[in-house]
């Protein structure tokens, strides 16, 4: 369904117009009554009584980024937006599916309607009835999804949307905002078993940990699709938690702090060779000494388990020979 204008006049004029119109059907009742003009008097009294409240329903007004969606008779009116002060047919009735679901809600919880002061229940109906247009945020709850590799983790997104369509969002579905809620679930749940937690270092694959970006920006298409139908925007969306589940969580950090281990390993051997390696060129170069095999395979074990060890090293000087 498309967006269109309501028609609407300019409010301050009706009110003013209105309120000279009352004064003026208040004269002509007190002078029906001195004169005993019975025509006068009603049609004095019901412009007073009827007509004049009547126009004073249809005054609206709104803030910026506020909007009514208006309905004449059942039908779509038209949306009244922009700041300012409107006077709109008085038959047409504003609608919020968002309000009208709270409200539902509310009564089914009480059990009964509490009653107010008619004028501020009328007001703050009214204020409720409003669409707003801002920028709102939708944080997802935590959920517990499984990954590519089916290693259970929670991930919690946070959505930056906003209404540009108000008749998409009151008449294409029940409550935009629940329905935002349950596509980006959907969406979060088939996104996430696309990819794997992490990836070990070295392969260039995407993954939720390390491609955080390009994951958010997959989900936001993703929503965005989903939400067409109902006249939203979405803005924005982002990982704002992710980890392992509990009942793995354990486990998973030993698996990589082994995989840290192997890796530090790995680079402390390559660069020991490499030490070890210089050190016979240049002792060769230099001839500071000559050594022969089993001198050179000995002085690589020992410079191996200086370098590669773990532990501070304890020297042993040899005063005698090595035979």
């Amino acid at each position: 369904m498309d967006e269109k204008k309501a028609l609407s006049l300019n409010g301050m004029a009706v009110l003013i117009l209105n309120t000279l119109l009352m004064f003026g059907a208040l004269v002509i009742f007190f002078s029906g009554m001195v004169s005993e003009s019975i025509g006068v008097i009603a049609i004095s009294l019901f412009y007073l009584c009827l007509l004049g409240p009547f126009i004073y329903a249809g005054l609206k007004i709104l803030k910026p980024n506020e909007a009514y969606v208006l309905t004449l008779f059942g039908k779509y009116y038209g949306t009244l937006k922009g700041p300012g002060f409107f006077f709109v047919n008085p038959f047409c009735g504003a609608t919020n599916p968002v309000y009208e679901s709270e409200k539902a809600q509310s009564k089914e919880s009480l059990g009964a309607v509490v009653l107010k002061s008619s004028s501020a229940s009328k007001a703050q109906e009214n204020k409720k009835k409003k669409i707003s247009l801002k920028t709102m945020t939708h944080s997802n709850e935590k959920q517990k999804i499984n990954d590519e590799e089916g290693n259970p983790i929670e991930i919690g997104i946070v959505v930056i949307w906003k209404v540009v369509n108000t008749a998409r969002a009151v008449f294409s579905v029940d409550n935009y905002q629940e329905f935002l809620s349950i596509q980006t679930d959907s969406a979060l749940r088939n996104i996430v078993r696309m990819y794997p937690y992490d990836t070990p270092p070295g392969r260039d694959e995407e993954s939720l940990r390390g491609s955080s970006q390009d994951v958010a920006l997959k989900l936001k298409e993703a929503i965005q699709i989903k939400v067409d139908e109902a006249g939203l925007e979405i803005m924005e969306a982002r990982i704002t938690h992710l980890s392992y589940a509990q009942e793995i969580a354990a486990a998973m950090l030993q698996r990589q702090q082994a995989r840290a281990i192997i890796d530090a390993r790995k680079m402390i051997v390559e660069g020991a060779t490499g030490m070890v390696e210089m050190a016979l060129e240049r002792l060769s170069e230099k001839e500071v000494v000559v050594l022969d095999e089993e001198r050179k395979a000995q002085m690589v074990s020992n410079l191996m388990v200086v370098l590669c060890g773990t532990r501070d090293t304890q020297p042993i000087i040899n005063t005698g020979t090595i035979y």
